[in-house]
């Protein structure tokens, strides 16, 4: 059985769980510049470049990794949302690409096996690919609207170097999360169809949006409900949202993706909103109060955290919603005619 049968088959068991984030936990640690630099020799200065962690300092990678797996999580992330050639860029490090991709997917790999020899549980491995900083929709100059930094080539290109890697290091999965523009994510969802051609094999993608204001839509204008339109086409493994606000803020936006989307819904917000330091204050319990609901209502199939979260956080969903059931997959007939979009047809 291939992972994404794997993991549909554990989905429709019960809630499964996702890992939590690395930033805070990395912040948490008061690494040096010498922890981040290594001895790699690259011209600028490393601290704050999180991605590279998994060449110079793999044990703390390692260490987080392990603390989401013994918190429950059955799906866990590398860390490398900023690991691509233009994030790289403002650290000089745009050459080291392939390498920390390759060594953050097999530090997962190899956490994710050895705790599924334990106790014969699934896990698996999303490679997790970030939105850069760049935008396909937009223009950075108000005086110039049509001026983009960037065209969907070449973002493609890059995000194709990254996924590869990620690939190479034993991802099973491709996530393209936090998307504020849905054009990078259509640029993203290219980038894996090219590898999938080249590889002779399918690389399930999984895509995740995030929302910019609370009337629902992402920097480019999209709802929730465009937005799994624009992507439905790809068939992904999982549709959802994350980061954004906190789960409060996003319960009536995961409940409108729940009932349109025929695939599975992960959900993996904020830990509150920050407070005036920039901090997270939301306890766990809070946040797993929150997100228990949306599993009640059965919106939820796979369920984590995002900014500000940690192991106890993961921990406290995983408690809350162990015993209850996973959210049913409409049919595609169902979900278009819940969305009132039954006399249109969708490619294949």
């Amino acid at each position: 059985m291939n992972a994404r049968a794997k993991l549909e088959a554990a989905a429709a068991q019960r809630v499964l769980i996702f890992d939590g984030a690395f930033g805070t936990q990395i912040q948490e640690r008061k690494l040096t510049e010498e922890d981040y630099a290594g001895d790699l020799g690259l011209r600028a200065d490393q601290k704050g470049n999180n991605d590279i962690l998994a060449l110079t300092r793999p044990d703390v990678i390692a260490d987080i990794t392990r603390s989401y797996l013994d918190a429950g999580s059955d799906v866990i992330s590398t860390n490398t949302f900023s690991a691509n050639r233009i994030s790289q860029a403002d650290y000089a490090a745009q050459d080291q690409v392939a390498a920390i991709n390759i060594a953050s997917g097999k530090i997962a790999r190899e956490l994710a096996e050895e705790y599924e020899a334990k106790d014969g549980r699934p896990r698996f491995v999303a490679g997790a690919i970030g939105p850069t900083n760049k935008t396909l929709s937009l223009s950075p100059d108000v005086e110039d609207p049509g001026y983009r930094e960037i065209d969907f080539d070449e973002l493609t290109a890059v995000y194709k170097e990254q996924a590869a890697a990620l690939i190479e290091g034993g991802c099973d999965f491709i996530l393209i999360e936090t998307v504020f523009d849905t054009l990078n994510a259509k640029a993203g969802i290219m980038a894996v169809k090219q590898l999938e051609a080249e590889l002779g094999r399918d690389v399930p993608v999984m895509i995740s949006m995030t929302l910019t204001d609370l009337s629902g839509r992402n920097l480019s204008g999209h709802t929730v409900e465009a937005f799994w339109y624009a992507v439905r086409h790809a068939k992904p493994l999982t549709i959802g949202l994350n980061c954004s606000f906190g789960a409060d803020q996003l319960r009536p936006h995961v409940k409108a993706l729940s009932g349109l989307a025929d695939t599975l819904i992960m959900a993996y917000p904020n830990a509150g909103l920050p407070n005036e330091l920039g901090e997270y204050d939301e306890l766990p319990d809070t946040t797993a109060g929150l997100v228990k609901q949306w599993a009640e209502g059965g919106q939820v199939n796979i369920l984590g955290g995002c900014c500000g979260s940690s192991p106890a956080h993961i921990k406290a969903i995983a408690d809350a919603v162990k015993d209850l059931p996973p959210r049913s997959i409409p049919t595609p007939e169902t979900a278009m005619r819940l969305s009132g979009l039954e006399a249109f047809t969708f490619a294949a």
